[in-house]
């Protein structure tokens, strides 16, 4: 309360700059930027096949979500968040991602959200994936999320939308409940979506205007396409799409171009993932 939250702090010695452009575009959907990043799938599948051999059986879902906790761990200002006009740094990493309870067309979703302190190598990031996903892959599994949504659509659509607006304030002034925040799919710090299991291409997904979420990516199925190879000539390659929405508010342009070409290096060579990270970066106060 009184720019006071559970789930981050308010950044006081932030240039004025950013201190005034959350007023000029007070919501996120006023901010999206979109961009996409074509990520070459050799590097990726010559390093799932080794570490296949070694008895790990890593995939490319493991591989981005243990990407952007190193990325969220090594350039803390994309950990930021905008609330009633006011900057905040998280107090930890989150990621959601939505699955289904069974392969159907008609089987439910159910929303994860996962916790991590960033210093967290691919094993330990694959293994409370796995985790997560056996504790809710099922027709008779819920979650906190599930019992939140079913909790706030038992009362007709009017009470609905009153609940909603007071959650809403609630939210502005810091006042819902951190058991409400850490089942909120809505608050955290990037939201992933496979399209790729599904046979899909990448989209542009909207960042959510409700929470607290400033990236959203997309991950599209492989294709083949033509690519320029490391002589410099003229090639086919297999490449996966990823579709960026991110918040321009939490930070400027070349501090989001500089992470991107860190998520490149990354995914260029995911080995250095299987290491964890000894200095998790500070953002400032």
């Amino acid at each position: 309360m009184f720019g006071r939250r559970s789930d981050g702090k308010r950044i006081k010695t932030i240039d004025p700059y950013f201190k005034i452009v959350p007023h000029i575009m007070p919501k996120r959907y006023d901010a999206m930027i979109f961009f996409k990043h074509e990520v070459r799938c050799e590097p990726l599948d010559e390093f799932i096949r080794a570490q296949r051999e070694l008895g790990n059986n890593f995939n490319y879902m493991d591989i981005i979500i243990a990407s952007a906790v190193r990325l969220l761990a090594l350039r803390p200002k994309l950990n930021r968040f905008i609330m009633n006009g006011r900057i905040f740094k998280r107090n930890n990493i989150q990621i959601s991602f939505t699955i289904k309870k069974v392969l159907k067309d008609d089987a439910p979703d159910t929303t994860i959200k996962l916790t991590f302190t960033g210093h967290e190598n691919l094993q330990e990031v694959k293994a409370k994936i796995d985790e997560e996903i056996k504790k809710n892959v099922g027709l008779d599994k819920t979650n906190e999320t599930d019992k939140l949504a079913r909790f706030l659509t038992i009362v007709p659509n009017g009470m609905i939308k009153f609940v909603m607006a007071i959650l809403r304030f609630m939210d502005r002034h810091g006042m819902i409940p951190k058991k409400l925040l850490d089942a909120s799919p809505f608050h955290t710090s990037c939201f992933i979506t496979n399209l790729k299991s599904i046979k899909l291409d990448y989209v542009y997904h909207h960042i959510y205007d409700f929470g607290t979420t400033s990236i959203f990516i997309a991950m599209g199925k492989e294709k083949m396409m033509p690519v320029v190879d490391e002589n410099n000539e003229l090639a086919v390659g297999k490449v996966m799409t990823l579709g960026f929405v991110i918040d321009e508010r939490i930070c400027d342009g070349l501090y989001y171009g500089n992470s991107l070409r860190m998520l490149k290096r990354i995914l260029k060579n995911p080995e250095v993932l299987l290491e964890r990270l000894e200095k998790v970066e500070q953002d400032i106060k």
